[in-house]
């Protein structure tokens, strides 16, 4: 969306004279109009795009956000209920439907016009033209931790105070009595003076028939009886006792199985296909070739290569007549890359510096460096990481010569639905897609892949099909977070104060601001080279801010240590000017008791992350001994402006926390010949329960804007690793993941010369 044109031309020609008049063709109108027919039943009115009333008086947030575990759902669905006044116990969500109409219009007012307040008459134009925008470019994203501070602030928020509106006008003119003296709570309408009162039921057909407001009056934060509580999340107990659908648990009648593989070198083609012995086998259907597909995902095209099916009447028949399959790949050139080679690669391309792009640039930087006491430089290195989301991507579809349905869980309901029209030539009208519960998404789910496998297959064999990834070609034909290196060099005066801090790394990619530094350094020199490779690479939790976070908290600590400081307190110097974020800091310090002496062989340490409109401080502490790590303790403060449910706020940030913690301890995916190596959980670790350290999430609740909560626990983890690792060994870890650092101490490495000293 960056390349189509500057916030501010947007916002000028939408508030322009010319721009309220075409504006009046894109206001989004009266919800019982346009998306009625798609989201009521019997017995329900659609009283807003977001939210239907039934004649039991239940209330239903429609909510245009997945649910991959992250209950973004629930939160929603109190912002709805706390501007309705509704009765929690009367409260429903479900998902709103891949429709243009539900189309991430938030998405578009929080990223075009952040910041930007237009006048009332203005708004309505402003929804309907980033509604049409977001239509346009498929976007039904769940992702970038954007449902609660962009969804749920722009328009849940909004639907609920408009219905409230709507329903005390038309209550108003039923009893005839002023709008002033009817009062709503849990679910009803009141007027005290004449004792009448009725549920909001009663008069939901009449205030259906009434526009919304697009800027009805909303609550302050002293007001709020649903927001800042830990509700209960609607979607646990279905998924304790086993009702909950994901998509793996569709059946549809004369429903087939399919196990895929595609080309081990990432836009490979298949070569030669013996299949014979595969045909052969019981309850085997078919086997079918994909060509590469052309589709989008979050972070733009791609081309994977080519694919081969096997079709069988059991998903372990097709997976057993897969591995039987002889198959010769091209290898595109790339049988001498290996992930040393690609490090060689980003290391030549630093140094060269050819083309390197600027992304701050403060003071003289050449300067600096000359006249500073003291000198640094260190670079970094993360490798590539899968998602290994618990549930692999799987889908199940039923296509047709001009029809498709299909049942699945993904990021982009509405985006799935028109790459899957487009790929099989068909109008968007006729396909269907219907979304389900995820086990995990963190980015995954939001390529369309896995989908248009599913229906080339379904529309191949013409009947239904469950196509279900392997762990290991879900491993292996992931989109990977891209793997980086980042130079860095400080220089310090005399005071050990840090006067000067220049960074140069690999592919810049989202979000912008991901490597630049809170800090008041007066110099300072960030930019980047491309050294693209042909590993694809997608969103994964965090973005950029993943790998930047572990490289800029890191060589912070770097220089503390220079100047001979304490880290917390050479960062909190530095933020004398920054109250927000020097408060995360002083209070993750309070809170795991910092400058508390630790025993020989443990350690602590601190990072400090802002990202998705939060801000996160994090202490880690750890035992280092014979070379092996242990993380014991965790200990997070989050200011995210405002916490709608405090106890999902911080579920979000220990899960960010295990995820970031996994990565930086095992994951690396590793490129040998060109393909990935890895193929499991056995060569993929992740953080088991018995690892698990002990987690405590503390909040702030600043009042500033509403940040994400799904995102940002994760970068910070890694840096306050590596930085509480130090503290125990003296031993600096540049490159993750931790386990193949030598972390031992020299009579552990050689325990004979100790012997000999002794």
């Amino acid at each position: 969306m960056g390349k189509w044109t500057r916030r501010g031309v947007l916002s000028a020609g939408v508030v322009g004279g010319t721009g309220l008049v075409i504006g009046i063709a894109v206001r989004p109108g009266n919800p019982t109009e346009t998306a009625g027919h798609l989201v009521t039943g019997k017995g329900e009115n659609l009283l807003h795009i977001y939210l239907k009333i039934d004649d039991q008086n239940r209330a239903t947030a429609i909510l245009p956000h997945s649910e991959m575990g992250q209950g973004a759902q629930t939160a929603l669905t109190q912002m709805l209920a706390e501007e309705l006044d509704a009765d929690w116990d009367l409260m429903r969500f479900e998902e709103a439907p891949a429709d243009g109409a539900y189309a991430n219009m938030a998405l578009g007012r929080g990223y075009l016009f952040a910041g930007v307040n237009f006048p009332d008459a203005v708004v309505p134009t402003v929804d309907g033209l980033v509604l049409k925008l977001a239509d346009a470019l498929g976007m039904q994203i769940t992702g970038g931790s954007m449902s609660i501070r962009s969804t749920g602030q722009y328009f849940i928020r909004a639907a609920g105070a408009a219905v409230r509106e709507m329903l005390v006008n038309a209550a108003s003119k039923a009893w005839g009595v002023p709008q002033d003296e009817i009062r709503t709570a849990n679910s009803r309408l009141y007027h005290d003076t004449s004792g009448r009162s009725a549920p909001y039921s009663e008069f939901a057909a009449a205030a259906a028939r009434v526009t919304p407001s697009s800027t009805p009056k909303l609550k302050k934060a002293g007001q709020f009886t649903v927001m800042g509580q830990s509700k209960p999340r609607h979607d646990i107990p279905s998924k304790v006792d086993g009702t909950a659908m994901f998509a793996m648990d569709v059946k549809r009648p004369g429903m087939v199985y399919a196990a895929i593989r595609r080309t081990p070198v990432a836009g490979g083609t298949l070569l030669r296909l013996d299949d014979s012995k595969a045909r052969a086998m019981s309850g085997v259907i078919d086997v079918i070739k994909i060509d590469a597909l052309k589709a989008s995902g979050m972070l733009g095209a791609y081309s994977a290569g080519d694919s081969v099916a096997v079709v069988a009447d059991s998903y372990w028949r097709a997976e057993k007549a897969l591995a039987v399959l002889e198959l010769e790949w091209s290898t595109k050139g790339k049988e001498q890359v290996s992930s040393a080679s690609i490090f060689e690669q980003f290391d030549r391309d630093i140094t060269a510096g050819v083309n390197r792009l600027v992304d701050v640039a403060s003071g003289d930087a050449d300067a600096a460096f000359d006249s500073a006491t003291t000198l640094l430089t260190a670079d970094y290195r993360v490798p590539y990481l899968a998602h290994t989301c618990m549930e692999p991507p799987n889908a199940t579809a039923e296509v047709t010569a001009d029809r498709a349905e299909i049942w699945i869980g993904c990021q982009n309901p509405l985006g799935f639905r028109q790459h899957l029209a487009a790929n099989l030539g068909l109008d968007l009208e006729q396909v269907t897609l219907h979304n389900y519960f995820m086990g995990g998404g963190f980015g995954r789910k939001s390529n369309a892949d896995y989908a248009l496998q599913t229906a080339i297959i379904a529309r191949r064999v013409g009947r239904p099909v469950q196509m279900v990834y392997s762990r290991a070609e879900d491993i292996k034909q992931d989109f990977y977070r891209p793997a980086v290196q980042s130079r860095f060099k400080a220089g310090l005066d005399a005071d050990g104060k840090l006067i000067a801090w220049q960074n140069t790394y690999v592919d810049k990619h989202e979000p912008a601001e991901a490597p630049l530094i809170p800090y008041a350094v007066p110099t300072q020199d960030i930019g980047h080279v491309a050294s693209p490779t042909h590993v694809p690479f997608g969103a994964w939790r965090s973005v950029d801010h993943s790998q930047h976070g572990f490289f800029t908290e890191s060589f912070i600590d770097e220089a503390a240590h220079a100047a001979g400081r304490d880290p917390y307190e050479f960062r909190a110097e530095m933020l004398k000017d920054k109250p927000r974020l020097l408060a995360v800091l002083n209070r993750v310090a309070q809170e795991a008791n910092w400058g508390r002496p630790m025993e020989e062989g443990r350690g602590r340490g601190i990072s400090l992350q802002e990202s998705f409109g939060s801000i996160v401080g994090q202490v880690v502490e750890v035992t280092v001994s014979g070379g092996k790590t242990w993380v014991d303790r965790v200990v997070a403060v989050i200011d995210a402006g405002y916490a709608v449910s405090p106890d999902g706020m911080k579920a979000q940030i220990e899960s960010g926390i295990i995820y970031g913690l996994s990565a930086a301890m095992y994951g690396e995916i590793t490129i040998e010949q060109g393909a990935v190596a890895q193929s499991s959980f056995a060569d993929y670790d992740a953080i088991r329960m018995h690892d698990a350290p002990v987690m405590e999430t503390h909040i702030i609740n600043s009042g500033a804007a509403m940040g994400g909560a799904g995102e940002p626990g994760t970068p910070g983890v890694a840096p306050a690793l590596a930085n509480a690792i130090f503290d125990a060994t003296g031993k600096r870890v540049r490159t993750l993941p931790v386990i193949k650092a030598d972390l031992r101490s020299d009579a552990e490495a050689s325990p004979s010369v100790a012997a000999v000293g002794a």
